[in-house]
């Protein structure tokens, strides 16, 4: 039998208004802090969204997403149950925030802000109507992320805004983050060689009887510690490392475990230092004493259709016609169907709980065509079912900046047998 007490059932009726506790308030607390990037990259991206509000006839973008919300103010905020606004007019940008965060938004942001307070359900959208009203705006066309915006919120949302009409530029904000400024290649240049330095840690701490959750640490705190280094006015938030050993290899995303490393271990390290939102990664494949014959010849054919991956990524390339070209080496070695996933993704503001440039992935389905600017992995996997000989998963991940005239590999990491045999 249910019980339902009046202790323990939320009310759905409208608390009273307090007049010292708001639905909105302005909390200017201290002064701006350095950010990511400078203002001149900030108004750069602000000018390429107003172009495509410009273009799509839209008064104001209300942005939902952590990337976006990022991307455009520098703002990257943790939900814990709360949602989050950047409200952009052709004027000005404004995020509108939880009061848990106090002043911090306002201060870590090139935009202006506005709290919303907990007092009353759904103050959040009282503050994107107020970001609205300082401006003057009556919008009848307003563009949105309705690959962001849950069903829930999207009506929340509506309702707020009964007479204007919601247009999703999802796809247009993601192309525009797909082509990154010289100011985020400089930055993605730093965590590859960030990852690197967390690799090597890795790799020197590698030993039979270690768990696999003390070498990620391990990496984890080299990584974090260089970060803090090379960026000093910016949040220590969200680096980690898996490492995976025997059949904890088989997948690409499998975090790390109290399993104890044994002589005769396939091995994946990876690391992935968080700058500011923006992901990069370093993955290699190592082995714990002396390897098979099978393994040896299996990590060689991953570490083939990595080279040539490599060599691919350049200007005018398409994503597809990737894909399909290194199918076919591994066709003809009889490994097509332990593929395990796509050759590659974009980079950017990305986490694995966030973002994603799904037009920038080299995949048999994608059209895209490499620019200069785009910045991609090379990441081939193949998984060998347990019991099989060669047992395990085999994966390298590089980062590659797409030039001009061609692609430069920004991680200097080595990989193959030749570099990753570890005496045990």
């Amino acid at each position: 039998m249910t019980i339902t007490t009046k202790e323990n059932h939320m009310s759905t009726t409208t608390p009273p208004m307090i007049e010292e506790l708001p639905p909105l308030r302005t909390m200017r607390n201290g002064s701006k802090q350095p950010l990511t990037f400078t203002d001149a990259e900030f108004n750069r991206r602000l000018t390429g969204l107003r172009n495509i509000m410009h273009h799509q006839k839209l008064d104001a973008v209300i942005f939902t997403s952590y990337h976006n919300i990022k991307y455009y103010s520098d703002f990257l905020y943790t939900a814990f149950g709360r949602n989050y606004a950047l409200v952009v007019t052709q004027d000005s940008a404004i995020t509108v925030t939880a009061g848990i965060d106090a002043g911090m938004p306002w201060r870590t942001s090139h935009a202006d802000n506005i709290v919303y307070t907990d007092w009353q359900p759904d103050n959040l959208y009282a503050g994107m109507q107020e970001a609205l009203r300082r401006q003057a705006i009556s919008p009848t066309r307003v563009g949105v992320e309705n690959d962001d915006l849950t069903v829930i919120n999207s009506a929340k949302l509506q309702a707020a805004f009964p007479d204007i009409a919601l247009i999703d530029i999802s796809a247009d904000t993601m192309r525009q983050r797909m082509i990154k400024s010289q100011e985020e290649i400089d930055l993605i240049t730093h965590g590859a060689r960030i990852a690197d330095r967390g690799g090597e840690a890795i790799k020197n701490a590698i030993r039979e009887g270690v768990t696999e959750y003390e070498l990620a640490l391990t990496g984890t705190e080299v990584m974090t510690h260089e970060i803090a280094r090379t960026f000093p006015y910016r949040e220590i938030r969200d680096t980690w490392a898996w490492v995976q050993s025997g059949i904890n290899t088989d997948g690409a995303h499998n975090w790390a475990t109290t399993r104890r490393l044994r002589k005769g271990d396939l091995l994946s390290l990876n690391c992935f230092p968080m700058i500011s939102g923006y992901y990069t990664a370093l993955e290699r494949t190592l082995f714990l004493g002396e390897p098979d014959d099978r393994t040896l010849e299996l990590w060689t054919v991953n570490d083939e259709v990595h080279r040539r991956g490599i060599e691919l990524i350049r200007p005018g390339a398409i994503c597809k016609e990737i894909a399909v070209e290194l199918n076919e080496i591994y066709r003809e070695h009889g490994l097509i169907k332990n593929r395990a996933f796509g050759y590659g993704h974009s980079f950017g503001v990305l986490s694995h709980y966030y973002g994603r440039e799904a037009g920038l992935e080299l995949r048999e389905n994608v059209d895209t065509v490499l620019e200069p600017g785009m910045v991609v992995s090379m990441e081939p996997m193949i998984t060998i079912m347990d019991g099989d000989p060669g047992a395990g998963g085999y994966r390298e991940h590089d980062i590659v900046v797409v030039g001009a005239n061609e692609g430069t590999n920004i991680t200097a990491f080595p990989f193959g047998p030749d570099h990753h045999i570890i005496d045990a």
